[in-house]
């Protein structure tokens, strides 16, 4: 291990579950990462380590069977699983991410149901607001939700897009339309918790989830759609109890998902950096190593300060949102930050194997086609700017 990436004031338990999972990294992930990617092959034995692990209840609270542990903690964990082979880390995200959404906004009930289950690993999560016709606008979601005469159901109709771990998921918070009356269509949305068996094809009546979407990157990990046609639901299964309420509680979630991607970016760049400084201190060119050559040097020296700045700024956004303060500027700055930077990384890396790193037989070819997701997901580059721009138009306003 060298300086980069080191993050001060950590506790002695903060400290030892990142030398276990620093060790299962690179012991269990990084061995098989590249052959399992090529593949496209969902890593079930890598998954059932980190199940063994605790690492499913990470942040859930202790009162739920989970480890309690703050989101620093996760984003530190998820660095080093990205850093292994990324597409592992995107497993254990939106499982996260809608056990935040539970913990914030569920009710007791839905809490006390669905928590301990997921601490375990026995139950999955994901969550979806992205459809074929809008990403980044999610205002133009068409997939809607009637609620019945009664009011103790709805029936569900549309279809909805990139949902990571949409196959092996079993618990998806989806967001649709709802027609709650209110002036503000982001006040007619509704998030469900939607419970379905793991698998694809009609999983459910009026519920299918069709294969894998296949992609440049971002192997093993399942891609997929998810197809409402009168899709019955029970109003219980409404996040929270109350609909309406649906937008802010993605946008709760997609903040701390913000610093997951960051926390993403930062582990593929430091894994890219190790890949380039090792290999440029082997190979040889016109009498000596290419690491003497100057253009080498500056290239490794600007590799390892956008590695090291992205972390802290990565670190900085999850201690904020740990104290409990608005964090929608840092997050958007980590998350912006750290994708573009580690795109940058991997590509100079790329550029110091020269050839080598042309070929399937070296790992920075499968980090070259796994960065440019870091660069859409969670929101755009150009997202990120408008976010961070408003937020300093309020800070700043004359």
């Amino acid at each position: 291990m060298g300086r980069l990436c080191e993050t001060e004031g950590l506790t002695d338990v903060q400290s030892e579950i990142l030398a276990l999972v620093r060790t299962f990294v690179d012991e269990q992930i990084l061995p098989v990462a590249t052959e399992l990617e090529h593949r496209d092959e969902y890593p079930e034995k890598i998954v059932e380590g980190m199940r063994d692990l605790g690492l499913f209840g990470l942040t859930i609270p202790e009162e739920y069977g989970g480890l309690g542990e703050s989101l620093l903690t996760y984003a530190l964990v998820v660095e080093e699983i990205a850093r292994g082979w990324m597409s592992v880390s995107g497993i254990v995200n939106t499982h996260f991410i809608v056990a935040y959404m539970l913990m914030r906004h569920g009710t007791p009930e839905q809490k006390q149901r669905y928590l301990p289950r997921m601490a375990t690993g026995e139950v999955r999560g994901a969550f979806s607001m992205s459809e074929p016709g809008c990403g980044s606008d999610v205002s133009a979601i068409r997939t809607k939700a009637v609620r019945s005469a009664d009011g103790a159901t709805y029936t569900v109709d549309g279809q909805k897009m990139w949902l990571t771990n949409g196959g092996t998921s079993t618990l998806v918070a989806v967001l649709v339309r709802t027609d709650e009356g209110a002036d503000s269509i982001y006040k007619n949305m509704t998030t469900f918790l939607v419970e379905k068996p793991a698998g694809f094809g009609e999983v459910l009546p009026g519920l299918s989830v069709p294969g894998k979407i296949e992609k440049m990157g971002y192997k093993g990990v399942d891609t997929t759609e998810l197809v409402f046609d009168g899709f019955a639901i029970g109003a219980d299964q409404v996040l929270g109890g109350e609909p309406g309420r649906g937008f802010y509680q993605m946008m709760d979630g997609v903040e701390v998902g913000r610093v997951n991607v960051a926390a993403r970016g930062c582990g593929v760049a430091l894994r890219a950096f190790e890949l380039g400084v090792a290999y440029a201190q082997q190979r040889e060119t016109f009498g000596k190593r290419i690491a003497e050559h100057q253009a080498v040097l500056f290239r490794l020296a600007e590799m390892g300060t956008k590695v090291e700045a992205a972390h802290q700024m990565m670190v900085r956004a999850a201690r904020t949102k740990d104290c409990g303060r608005r964090n929608d500027l840092e997050a958007g700055m980590a998350k912006y930050l750290a994708s573009e930077y580690c795109s940058q990384v991997v590509e100079d890396s790329f550029r110091i194997h020269g050839g080598y790193g042309f070929s399937k037989e070296y790992e920075i070819e499968r980090l070259y086609r796994e960065a440019p997701m870091l660069l859409i997901g969670e929101g755009t580059a150009d997202i990120q700017r408008m976010i961070i721009g408003r937020r300093l138009l309020e800070d700043y306003r004359l």
